[in-house]
């Protein structure tokens, strides 16, 4: 059953990337070389993102220890060769004194022995058995931990590509900020010069000009280090620029409810640890297996030939022996070994109960928290958005005042304070409420679905 749901995941994920791709090469078909959608980034980490193709390695590696031979059912067949080469000096002295001494040198002998053996299990109380099923397990814990890295990664690209969003919508909200500084450093020193303001607020206007302009450098280093981070994800030049949008859409109808439900179905870390509380239990049954007979069939075929020059004994010989028979073999007392391995196997299937349970209790935990962050990131948004536009309308206002001399430049910095205030907790709100909602779409399983068309 997960080994079917894995197959349908591995599809639609091979018809996410092509989809991703060609909406990518659309995309940059008609528009600039180096712009980059987040459809184009994902496609990218799915296809060269280290940790993804570690993973899916990983999985080749399960598949193919997973065969008969592996867990037991095929004889074991060994076939051996051996050469023995001797030189010899005989000196001998016989009781019979009518016999001659021997006294002999280079007396070169030879022998050699090849054989074959079988060795074939036919019964192990169940266990070649139960070590299929936990082959097969291992295949499908295996595809599930590539879920989790593929899920995690495309969460981790798509996190990272909306914190470049954040990091220019800063930029130009300082940009923005400095041309204010820059017109009002203008105003004071035309001020200052025809004799209506004072050298203070014209020295005031140039220090708050070089503290925007550092900020606004800082900033934009900030913008090239997430530009960084996403390409480490991507795993591609960490030099290579390119543009994204400079908008963040965010959801206003995630159905909670039907996300929780989905959650508890299929979460791969879930269904992870489903799978490893199944192979505690098999780990048990394969324990209980050894304390039945083994039955083994054996056989063998032995050539043997001898070459002796030592001029007495069997000159040449040759043996060819074949064998067979059955082994049955039990283990009676191992110093009660034997019964504390189940034992310790019975407490570790205890353990990854406790570890399943645990792990769902932390997710409703997390989507609960992600859930209403969400909510007050919304509500977050609707009223920042209203605020920094009075805010906009305060700065025209101040920015006026100052002009005409009806407003100090006291006063009009903190107008101008405020409103790249305003701004920044707009952009923090809508970053987060986005952030919330990639979270909860990861929890429940349903990221690679909505990256194409809603993220």
């Amino acid at each position: 059953m997960q080994s079917k749901t894995f197959i349908q995941f591995r599809r639609k994920l091979g018809t996410l990337v092509t989809m991703l791709l060609l909406l990518g090469l659309t995309y940059t078909a008609s528009h600039a070389q180096d712009t980059l959608t987040l459809q184009r980034a994902i496609a990218i980490a799915l296809e060269k993102n280290y940790s993804i193709r570690i993973a899916e390695k990983q999985v080749d590696i399960a598949i193919n220890d997973n065969t008969r031979g592996n867990a037991g059912f095929l004889p074991v067949v060994a076939a051996a060769v051996q050469k023995n080469y001797s030189s010899s000096h005989l000196r001998q002295e016989f009781f019979n004194a009518l016999q001659a001494p021997l006294n002999q040198a280079g007396v070169n002998n030879n022998n050699s022995n090849s054989g074959v053996t079988l060795n074939w299990t036919i019964f192990d109380g169940l266990g070649m058995f139960i070590a299929r099923d936990r082959l097969n397990q291992l295949v499908e814990a295996g595809r599930t931990n590539a879920k989790i890295t593929i899920e995690n990664t495309v969460a981790d690209v798509s996190a990272a590509y909306y914190e470049i969003i954040r990091q220019y919508q800063r930029v130009r909200a300082l940009r923005n900020a400095l041309d204010i500084s820059k017109d009002r450093l203008e105003l004071a020193q035309a001020f200052y010069q025809v004799g209506t303001g004072s050298k203070v607020d014209f020295i005031n206007a140039q220090v708050d000009y070089n503290g925007d302009t550092a900020a606004f450098i800082a900033q934009e280093q900030v913008l090239r280090n997430s530009k960084i981070d996403l390409n480490t994800l991507l795993s591609r030049n960490l030099t290579d620029d390119f543009v994204i949008p400079d908008t963040i859409i965010t959801r206003r109808d995630v159905p909670a409810e039907e996300l929780r439900q989905s959650m508890l179905a299929q979460n791969p870390n879930l269904v992870y640890a489903a799978q490893q509380r199944r192979l505690a239990d098999l780990t048990i049954k394969a324990l209980n297996a050894q304390q039945y007979p083994q039955v083994d069939l054996l056989g063998g075929f032995n050539y043997n030939t001898t070459n002796n020059q030592a001029g007495f004994g069997v000159r040449q010989a040759r043996n060819d022996v074949w064998s067979y028979g059955v082994r049955v073999s039990v283990n009676i007392f191992d110093g009660f070994n034997q019964r504390r391995r189940i034992q310790d196997a019975r407490i570790n299937a205890l353990i990854t109960e406790d570890q399943e349970s645990d792990i769902r209790n932390q997710l409703l935990s997390t989507f609960d928290r992600t859930y209403l962050n969400y909510r007050n990131s919304l509500q977050l948004v609707a009223l920042e958005e209203a605020n920094f536009k009075l805010a906009r309308q305060n700065v025209e206002i101040a920015f006026e005042r100052y002009r005409v001399g009806n407003s100090t430049s006291y006063e009009f910095r903190e107008v101008q304070r405020n409103t790249v205030a305003a701004e920044t907790r707009l952009i923090e709100a809508e970053y987060n409420a986005k952030l919330a909602e990639i979270e909860l779409l990861r929890l429940s399983s349903n990221l690679l679905e909505e990256v194409g068309a809603r993220l």
